[in-house]
């Protein structure tokens, strides 16, 4: 179903969620995740404590918002694939799509602060534990799209499994100083390996692959 256009106070409301968590991010890159509080969050964004947990219930959300528009987006992909076109040939396309741009969340990009984040990220057990959340509601999300049941949900584990394998290695060979381009080009070949390796192991007990 389209979205409406958003509102003013909704609006109001992302960029204020947005403005926390960048003076989070910047605060936690200076000086560690664990080297700064949720007070001093606060206080560096002009804010009460109350008022941040109203946008973030958890310190590790400050982190974790760039991954809020993500967490669905899978699913959306199957739901608003065309007629004719497979979930899997749908999210295979968004895939080559998002490397080809270079989208953080494929692991493709070697900008320094994509790549800080990352190293924070990656580096903080507390956010990898909440990164786990934010993708198990993801293959949720993901199985409601493809029709629901035991097939579906056993398929949305596969596939985001997939898709985090790939990024990951994306990111380790960015890290090692591969360039980007190189790391593209040979990540576009492996996300077309590992998508028809899901159709094939989603021929038989197929959720509409």
């Amino acid at each position: 179903m389209a979205q409406g256009p958003v509102g003013l106070r909704e609006r109001k409301k992302q960029r204020t969620r947005q403005a926390l968590s960048d003076t989070a991010i910047a605060l936690f890159l200076a000086r560690g995740y664990d080297g700064v509080s949720v007070a001093e969050v606060a206080d560096a964004a002009e804010v009460s404590k109350p008022t941040l947990f109203r946008y973030f219930p958890a310190k590790e959300d400050l982190v974790l918002h760039r991954f809020a528009d993500h967490e669905d987006e899978l699913a959306r992909v199957v739901a608003a694939r065309p007629a004719g076109v497979s979930p899997l040939d749908a999210l295979h396309r968004h895939v080559l799509d998002g490397l080809r741009r270079r989208d953080p969340v494929t692991g493709v990009s070697d900008d320094p602060q994509v790549l800080a984040f990352l190293a924070l990220l990656y580096g903080t057990p507390a956010l990898v534990a909440r990164l786990h959340a934010y993708q198990t509601r993801s293959e949720a999300a993901l199985a409601a799209a493809l029709g629901g049941g035991l097939a579906a949900a056993l398929a949305a584990g596969q596939i985001v499994a997939v898709l985090r394998v790939l990024a990951e290695e994306n990111a380790r060979r960015i890290a090692a100083g591969v360039s980007a381009a190189l790391v593209q080009s040979a990540a576009e070949d492996a996300t077309r390996l590992a998508f028809d390796q899901l159709r094939q192991g989603f021929a038989e007990g197929d959720p509409d692959a």
